[in-house]
């Protein structure tokens, strides 16, 4: 995986290959932060990156000038992965190793942007289950946007609070906003 823009621009990032991750493709990135581009500005926001995996999105975000990024994933592997790249790089990203729906239930943390990227064979129940507690629980700020990322096999628009969704190739990302 490589980073699209910004500080970092073209740097690439080797991942173990033990990790139970599915990076999202170079070409669906750069397609989605080219949206988000329009939408904020990056050094202005605040970011969580749920089922954080390697970390690539929250690269993104960190090489583009957001200051405020947590991730979260449940795979002990994933987390140590995440904070030696966030540390070799300077970049300011926070961790917590959780289960991402414990996670949910609990949380406070308010932020502009949540990023989800569950694995691909989720339920209908389960994906249902992401948007419901964030927005039970408010954790978007007023002009806060959910992301989750998807297959094309996978259908998010009878849940609540969807907006839209952009595919690219054989994914999906459905946005989620406030009303």
């Amino acid at each position: 995986m490589r980073i699209i823009s910004g500080l970092y621009k073209s740097r690439k990032i080797i991942a173990p290959k033990n990790l139970p991750v599915r990076p999202t493709t170079d070409m669906a990135k750069e397609s989605l932060f080219n949206i988000i581009n329009n939408l904020y500005y990056f050094d202005d926001i605040s970011v969580l990156d749920l089922f954080a995996g390697t970390g690539n999105i929250s690269y993104e975000f960190a090489s583009r000038g957001t200051n405020n990024i947590t991730c979260v994933d449940q795979d002990f592997g994933c987390i140590k992965f995440i904070n030696q790249t966030a540390e070799a790089f300077y970049m300011p990203i926070q961790t917590i190793k959780i289960d991402v729906f414990k996670f949910l239930e609990k949380s406070t943390l308010q932020v502009n942007i949540i990023f989800a990227d569950p694995p691909y064979n989720f339920s209908d129940v389960q994906f249902a289950k992401i948007p419901e507690l964030i927005f039970q629980n408010n954790l978007l700020l007023e002009d806060g946007i959910l992301i989750v990322e998807h297959s094309k096999h996978t259908d998010l628009s009878s849940l609540i609070n969807f907006s839209y969704s952009k595919s690219y190739g054989g994914s999906v990302f459905s946005f989620f906003e406030i009303v």
